[in-house]
């Protein structure tokens, strides 16, 4: 099978249930997503270390199921969802479970610390925008409002399991210190 088809030279792509433009909001959704996949793909391969082997599944498990979002919003009709409101629960019970391990947030605290935390904080960006994206889209276009949910809970996971992973590799969050007066 060849990789290029030349179907989309002319600006147009393949959706579930048609062809539309390359720059409509679905495609853009969906590309998103696949955008917020890949980091996520850079993300586990940083996590190349046996404590963070539940990260790895955790991560592992929602890449599949980010290529399941990216079918619900690639359907034209809706027909079955793939994101279930289970989902989206089991995200909640990592983030309350990874929770533990960390500090109680008194102050925003700046994307970093170690590469690999760095690394999720550039997922969790990615999937807000995606979340962004898919409100975009649920304004114009009937989708699965489940995946919605689903992004933004795994942005929140994200960005705990940044904190996790700081807190296990014994490097500090980078805590948010004003430059300047915030009154004015």
């Amino acid at each position: 099978m060849r990789i290029y088809t030349r179907k989309g030279d002319e600006g147009r792509t393949h959706v579930i249930g048609g062809r539309v433009d390359k720059d409509d909001i679905r495609v853009e959704a969906c590309g998103t997503v696949d955008e917020c996949n890949a980091v996520i793909g850079l993300a586990v391969a940083t996590l190349n270390d046996e404590k963070y082997r539940d990260l790895l599944e955790d991560l592992t498990v929602i890449q599949h199921e980010l290529f399941d979002a990216g079918a619900d919003l690639a359907q034209v009709k809706q027909n079955q969802p793939y994101i279930q409101a289970s989902m989206t629960s089991r995200l909640e019970e990592r983030i309350d479970t990874y929770e533990e391990e960390t500090t109680v947030l008194r102050q925003f605290i700046l994307p970093g610390g170690s590469p690999e935390a760095a690394t999720l904080h550039v997922a969790r960006v990615v999937a807000r925008r995606a979340a962004r994206r898919v409100v975009t889209l649920a304004k114009q276009r009937q989708i699965n409002n489940e995946v919605r949910r689903y992004l933004n809970r795994l942005s929140d996971l994200l960005f705990v399991m940044a904190r996790v992973v700081n807190a296990r590799a014994g490097v500090a969050d980078v805590v948010y210190r004003t430059s300047g007066d915030l009154t004015d």
